[in-house]
């Protein structure tokens, strides 16, 4: 990392925490007991041009590294908030960039930059397939000037709150194809006039607040423009913003553990019990220690990931490991931050719950551990495919 990309990072870390006293636990508590979607954060990261990070200068955004864009989501966590409601822009916006038309980007990306439009919607699981992304069958026949789109999708997250969605789907049959791959397309969607117009949008209610979604498709039409790059190679164009998607999820994920440590040890310096400080105690003290070093450990993987990733490599073995080291390395961190407030955990007060629930995600998404653990015993370890 260079002295002017430092310097970068230590004034988002300056702006982040900025932000993050004017949205406060208090703030998230109520928008978790609300099961509301934090807008007025969301807009305040879009005004401060962080969500924009990504974008190329010539379309608005700022151009920074993907080393950067996780030194973002990595404050916005470690100082108690959540970048859920938002992260999907700063990688979505990826595909657009990677595999759109001329015409796509010039349209799209300066919108999404300055926030007249939101890009935070990503359409590939199915109740039926999970994440077998390959036998999806939702549907997308060309006729004439249009596609119309008939199927379905699940944890469709922030679809009630963006204009636009990346969707993939088929374009040719599962049984058509001689590799199971094929026939998949990638299509720019915008909900705006979709909506009610062959898309319905159903919220599903779940132990966090993450504003996921299912979303039926019914005939939907849709110009023919809307296709991203060449038709049947949408699978690989998914792939490749894959990596980013880890790298920056993996992020977040070492945010959460640095802030479940610092809850944990201040609370450990502060709390008398039986005359004296807990954190005296090693029972205390050397899980808090444990998951210090776990985070630290996981985090040096996440940097090789984005180091390599601005590097131009596609493997996804860093990005992957960066999400399994540091999802775990978080889940500890947020076990141990409970085990030392006790009783006091449970309070929505001391916001731990909250984030507690929160972090415990990122072992089943956007991909689970165990596949993450397939991939790199098949791909690195050259061991037989199990499934």
């Amino acid at each position: 990392m260079n002295t002017e990309e430092q310097e970068t990072i230590a004034q988002i870390r300056d702006t982040v925490f900025k932000v993050s006293e004017e949205f406060p636990g208090a703030y998230w508590q109520e928008k978790d007991r609300e099961r509301a979607y934090p807008t007025e954060f969301v807009n305040r990261l879009t005004e401060l041009g962080l969500l924009a990070s990504l974008i190329p200068e010539e379309y608005g955004g700022s151009g920074l590294s993907i080393t950067v864009g996780a030194e973002i989501l990595k404050a916005i966590h470690e100082f108690g908030g959540n970048a859920g409601a938002c992260h999907a822009q700063m990688y979505t916006m990826g595909t657009v960039l990677r595999h759109g038309s001329d015409e796509q980007k010039q349209k799209y990306l300066p919108k999404i930059a300055n926030g007249d439009l939101r890009l935070q919607a990503f359409g590939v699981t199915e109740p039926t397939a999970g994440t077998d992304t390959t036998s999806i069958s939702t549907m997308a026949v060309k006729k004439g000037d249009k596609y119309v789109i008939n199927g379905q999708k699940i944890w469709t997250s922030r679809a009630e709150h963006s204009d636009l969605m990346v969707l993939l789907a088929r374009t040719t049959p599962k049984d058509q194809v001689e590799k199971k791959s094929a026939g998949l397309s990638v299509f720019l969607v915008d909900m705006r006039d979709a909506i009610n117009k062959g898309m319905t949008i159903k919220p599903i209610r779940t132990m966090l607040n993450h504003s996921t979604t299912e979303i039926f498709f019914d005939d939907l039409e849709i110009p023919a423009s809307s296709l991203i790059g060449e038709e049947g190679k949408g699978f690989k164009y998914i792939l490749s913003g894959m990596n980013a998607e880890r790298i920056l999820i993996a992020a977040e994920c070492v945010g959460d553990a640095r802030y479940f440590i610092k809850k944990a040890s201040d609370y450990s310096n502060e709390r008398q019990v039986f005359g004296r400080p807990i954190g005296q105690n090693q029972g205390i003290q050397f899980p808090i220690a444990r998951a210090f070093a776990q985070t630290e450990a996981a985090e040096a993987i996440l940097d090789k990931a984005c180091r390599l990733y601005e590097e131009g490599d596609v493997s996804g073995t860093y990005a992957n490991m960066a999400k399994l080291l540091t999802s775990e390395a978080s889940w500890a961190a947020a076990d141990t931050c409970m085990q030392t407030f006790g009783g006091f955990a449970v309070a929505e007060e001391y916001d731990i719950e909250r984030k507690f629930r929160e972090t415990r995600l990122y072992q089943i998404a956007p991909i689970s551990t165990n596949l993450i653990l397939s991939y790199l015993a098949e791909r690195e370890l050259g061991l037989p495919r199990s499934y």
